[in-house]
């Protein structure tokens, strides 16, 4: 009996320890935010904040107010949801508040990716260089060119009248956006003859739909892989996957290739010189494909899709950037369809530019989070003031912002001119009175910022802008509805919908 007894105790004390280490006997401390732990130990909360992370932030601001910590998967999570104070998290320092240690996680687990400490700092100095000031006009230019290359190549401009084509809406944009993408971030094959140039073309256009197709399989994945909820199966696929990018995108495939550009050769150059192995080096490279292409193919969908149903806000964009075609000395006419966007001309589009942060607003949902390294204060803008626990997680997620009706009225509507003003300035919002920096955040904030979103939108917008001068555009069935979005993607940045919807175009010229 006694032995029993003693093996009962050791259970015992082991579940209670268990316990322990979950948190499940967490208590909320004196100034600390309501706790909601969920039924389930370590787990918590963590299922209905994976299936629908809106609704379940939703309910949890109604039970709870503007500042709560829940418990998801083993850790604790403080959700700010007053958009007034987001700049307490956004501003504060990284010796209190850090990125890198929770994105370096991440990138582990669904890239096999062993960033080093100056992986970060590379990618920060050579984005600065390449995607912005002079750097982005390069890009720019290497988009412009790449979008003619996918989206012209063979697609009967000689003939007359113009064959009509249709494709998934979704589908068709994903697929451009990115394989022009690919092309001006990773070059092309090299040829020296007019027929060599052709024969390379032809290749690198079959085998970016080859890539394209792979990285759909990855990417309906993520999420899960994310969560780490695969099945045995799905991890294998994940782990083939990840086999086929590492060779097609390793350093010694790529360096093949002819106008690789200075944003991936400058980080290449950059990582070697620390002495990171050439293998780590090749899954670098896909987890810049992955950041550099995940968005902004849904983000161009999104786009379109709304303009394709408010022919108003279609012919607003048209009209305008027919102009500004017209003011840069170009003609779209029969036998010329070639056009060329540069960034100068992207900067003359005001209504294009609001009507993609409206598609933007309504469709990206980034989640921004940062490990608690010590105990500290969460000042909120009404004055009160919550304490947070170190080894925790606070978090914003701003599509409850994009959504928020006395920010944005009528939310789920799209209207194109929402960030339009008549004076030139920046749009402002209001809320509670007060004007709301942080009124849309489709790219993150603060530290955690896209060091990308410069070319990001330049890219969605140069696609926006050949689509609706070089093609005419219809929806097959213009009685079908905007898709709703993917719950399931929801903190993964750009939002992809449940189901894809017909089109058709052809060349206008």
């Amino acid at each position: 009996m006694d032995f029993w007894l003693m093996v009962l105790c050791a259970l015992l004390a082991a579940i209670l320890g268990g316990l322990y280490l979950v948190g499940a006997f967490r208590k909320r401390r004196a100034n600390e935010p309501p706790v909601d732990k969920g039924l389930i130990p370590w787990l918590g909360h963590g299922l209905n904040f994976r299936n629908d992370t809106l609704s379940f932030l939703q309910r949890m601001h109604k039970k709870h107010g503007d500042v709560f910590t829940v418990l998801i998967a083993g850790h604790y999570f403080t959700f700010l949801i007053d958009p007034l104070s987001f700049g307490a998290v956004v501003k504060e320092g990284r010796a209190k508040l850090d990125f890198i240690t929770f994105a370096s996680e991440l990138v582990s687990n669904v890239f096999a990716f062993r960033p080093s400490e100056k992986t970060h700092k590379v990618i920060e100095t050579s984005s600065v260089k390449h995607l912005k000031g002079d750097g982005l006009v390069v890009m720019t230019q290497a988009m412009m060119d790449s979008l003619q290359k996918v989206m012209l190549h063979d697609l009967g401009s000689g003939e007359s009248p113009k064959p009509w084509n249709q494709d998934g809406l979704f589908h068709f944009c994903y697929n451009m956006v990115f394989r022009a993408g690919y092309f001006a971030l990773y070059g092309n094959k090299p040829g020296k003859s007019e027929k060599e140039k052709e024969s390379a073309l032809k290749q690198d256009l079959k085998e970016s739909e080859e890539i394209f197709k792979e990285f759909r399989k990855y990417d309906q994945l993520f999420p899960r892989l994310s969560y780490s909820m695969l099945s045995f199966g799905e991890k294998k696929e994940v782990e083939s996957l990840w086999s086929y990018f590492w060779n097609i995108l390793s350093v010694k495939n790529v360096y093949q290739k002819d106008n690789i550009s200075g944003w991936i050769n400058d980080q290449q150059q950059q990582l070697a010189e620390t002495g990171m192995p050439e293998h780590m080096r090749d899954r670098f490279m896909f987890l810049l494909l992955w950041a550099a292409q995940g968005n902004t193919g849904p983000a161009s969908f999104w786009l379109l899709a709304h303009l394709l149903k408010n022919p108003q806000a279609m012919e607003e964009v048209r009209k305008e950037v027919t102009a500004v075609v017209r003011d840069s000395g170009q003609e779209l006419k029969p036998g010329n369809e070639v056009l060329n966007v540069t960034r100068e001309m992207l900067g003359q589009t005001p209504v294009l530019d609001s009507a993609v942060k409206e598609a933007l607003r309504m469709g990206a949902a980034p989640m921004l989070i940062r490990a608690v390294l010590e105990d500290m204060q969460l000042k909120m803008n009404d004055g009160r003031a919550y304490a947070l626990r170190k080894g925790d997680k606070v978090a914003i997620f701003p599509y409850l912002t994009h959504m928020d009706p006395e920010i944005h009225p009528e939310p789920l509507v799209f209207k194109h001119d929402r960030f339009l003003t008549t004076d030139g300035n920046k749009k402002e919002f209001y809320k509670n009175g007060e004007k709301v920096k942080y009124a849309t955040m489709p790219w993150g904030a603060g530290v955690s910022i896209c060091p990308g979103r410069f070319f990001a939108v330049n890219e969605i917008k140069l696609f926006a802008f050949l689509m609706v001068t070089c093609f005419e555009m219809e929806l097959v069935n213009p009685e079908d509805k905007i898709p709703p979005i993917d719950k399931r993607r929801f903190g993964f940045g750009v939002m992809q919908p449940t189901h894809d919807i017909q089109f058709r175009y052809r060349l206008r010229y």
